[in-house]
């Protein structure tokens, strides 16, 4: 939804969505801490390079250790903005559209976050979505308001 919001309005963005960048950037990696950890890093490298050239990117993915984030946080610095979707597991396994709960739920997905890998969740994120909780619009507007605030955006939303 952020992104075709700033589409339509003609801001330079980019989406880097976490399984698009396992696929292109990242393939062969598996889930463990380590190959996480590289995907993670990844991401971050790119959002970093686009930030620097006037594009926000917008990474959608699961960062499940705090270290990793930290790290990417710092490199990017002021441009980075942490938003937590917090959502319950049982939740997500009902949202599992593309069946990989499902497979972490019967032992053929090893390494799973939330399922046999844990999450640890952000310490101080910019705003947390609470998606089991609102609809996608609120979270939409509760996003675009810290854009605003930032100056990443107009505020006359």
């Amino acid at each position: 939804m952020l992104a075709s919001w700033m589409r339509e309005r003609g801001y330079p963005r980019e989406l880097l969505d976490g399984d698009e960048v396992r696929l292109n950037l990242s393939k062969g990696l598996g889930f463990s801490r380590e190959d996480r950890d590289i995907n993670v890093r990844r991401i971050g490298f790119v959002s970093r390079l686009l930030c620097r050239n006037g594009v926000m990117a917008i990474a959608a993915m699961v960062s499940p250790y705090r270290s990793t984030r930290q790290e990417i946080r710092q490199s990017i610095g002021n441009d980075f903005i942490e938003i937590f979707v917090d959502c319950p597991i049982h939740v997500c396994s009902q949202r599992d559209v593309k069946g990989m709960y499902k497979q972490a739920h019967a032992g053929l997905l090893k390494g799973f976050t939330g399922v046999d890998d844990p999450y640890e969740p952000p310490e101080s994120p910019e705003l947390i979505i609470k998606s089991s909780e609102e609809q996608p619009e609120v979270s939409l507007r509760n996003i675009l308001e810290v854009l605003a605030v930032r100056g990443y955006i107009r505020s006359d939303l």
